[in-house]
């Protein structure tokens, strides 16, 4: 098939759907196949509905120039958004990293569109099939592009890359994420390290975390490189407060000062960092740069703080791994709140890793005092500890409900697998 008539179909119908029940008149439908679903069978309904093309790689009885058949649907959807993507003379910059990428990209997104006409990854469709579907929803009148890319696993991000083509980067941070898919924390540092491997290659510029030896580690032998951090970088800046809301001095800067933000804990400090270097190489002025990152309110249980009657919940239930799962535990446990309550979930895809990093976080908890300690999961059931157990976030968010804790301070964190934010669906109703 070639992509280039394809290409001229999606420039008069550039809606692209991969769920044939969300099929609209004049969606491109791509028949996506995974392990339990195969979207060949459901294209002709898509025809049906009004799209104006379907892009198949099994046959399906119809005989039409709507019906693009290929060998193999996700890398057509991949070559046609690397085909579009080759059509802009923009900054592309794409983020990924072990913690923070979804912030950091809102913080960076918010910054770049108070300046220029930005677009960036929805939510976190940072995969296989985000990536390309972010790139194709690009439009024509694009100055700027922020990709977010996650990976589990070596050669994901290199991957990426080919068809995203990054003209700039930032790794936020390496940590003990997907351990069991990288092969271990030496393997996370190298499978992240393939997006600075390619802005080496391309003479591409990369902003650097200078408080983190191993991102100082993946920079080496890049000419183009900008660093941010608390101390001898190009940006520096530094925590004033943590609670209840992140407040950050930005240094040498009379303009920007002080940045009061909605973020929750001095974890996000590097974040609000990587924001503000990316806007001044980009030249957005500094009083848009304020505005950007005081107005952010954080979403989709991520580092927000939400008052509940006489207690403060920090909700950062998306996502955990032993990195982030430690800073939130440390930033909480130095609040001078006198009431804290911790609710855990457990962490996934860590492999051999798990046992020992579930009892490092136990051991951690124990080290500091708690009005209480709830933790979620299997994970935690395996290890003996002194705290109250659940199996599910929903009987722990029933558990608290009777408690009824009263100008308390609650952190409510765990993995997606946990579904720690069905906590607050018990205690808000």
């Amino acid at each position: 098939m070639n992509i280039a008539v394809l290409y001229q179909t999606y420039l008069k119908y550039p809606a692209i759907q991969t769920d044939s029940r969300k099929v609209k008149e004049g969606d491109i439908f791509f028949a996506l196949k995974g392990e339990h679903f195969n979207g060949n069978l459901f294209a002709a309904e898509a025809l049906r509905k009004g799209a104006a093309a379907v892009v198949v790689d099994e046959p399906i009885g119809i005989e039409s120039e709507a019906v693009f058949m290929t060998d193999d649907v996700l890398k057509t959807l991949q070559d046609l958004a690397g085909y579009h993507r080759r059509q802009f003379k923009i900054p592309f910059l794409a983020i990924t990293g072990s913690n923070g990428k979804t912030t950091t990209k809102e913080l960076i997104h918010a910054v770049l569109s108070s300046h220029f006409t930005t677009y960036t990854t929805e939510g976190n469709l940072n995969n296989h099939i985000g990536i390309p579907l972010t790139i194709l929803k690009i439009k024509l009148d694009a100055q700027m592009a922020v990709i977010e890319m996650g990976a589990n696993h070596q050669k994901e991000i290199a991957g990426y890359c080919t068809y995203t083509m990054p003209t700039h980067g930032l790794i936020t941070n390496i940590g003990k994420a997907h351990l069991e898919g990288f092969g271990g924390i030496e393997g996370v540092k190298k499978g992240k390290g393939e997006l600075f491997d390619f802005l080496r290659e391309k003479n591409g510029t990369v902003f650097v975390y200078n408080d983190q030896e191993e991102l100082r580690d993946l920079s080496k032998g890049i000419h183009n490189l900008i660093t941010y951090g608390t101390k001898q970088a190009d940006i520096t800046g530094k925590t004033i407060q943590a609670a209840p809301l992140l407040s950050v001095q930005i240094d040498a800067d009379s303009e920007l000062n002080t940045l009061q933000t909605h973020l929750v804990g001095d974890y996000n400090c590097p974040n609000i960092l990587a924001a503000v270097a990316v806007g001044k190489f980009f030249h957005v002025p500094s009083e848009k740069i304020k505005h950007a990152i005081e107005y952010y309110i954080p979403n989709n249980s991520r580092s927000q703080l939400i008052h509940l009657g006489t207690n403060e919940v920090i909700l950062d239930a998306y996502n955990a791994n032993p990195s982030s799962m430690t800073l939130a535990i440390g930033n909480f446990a130095r609040q001078s709140h006198p009431q804290k309550i911790l609710m855990l979930g457990s962490m996934a895809e860590l492999g051999e890793e798990s046992m020992k990093e579930h009892q490092q976080i136990i051991d951690l908890m124990q080290s500091f005092n708690w009005q209480a300690v709830i933790l979620v999961g299997k994970e935690f059931e395996k290890i003996k500890h002194p705290f109250l157990q659940f199996s599910t976030s929903e009987e722990a968010g029933k558990w608290l409900k009777e408690y009824n804790p009263q100008h308390s301070a609650i952190l409510i964190k765990g993995s997606r697998s946990s579904k720690m934010e069905k906590v607050m669906d018990a205690i808000s109703n």
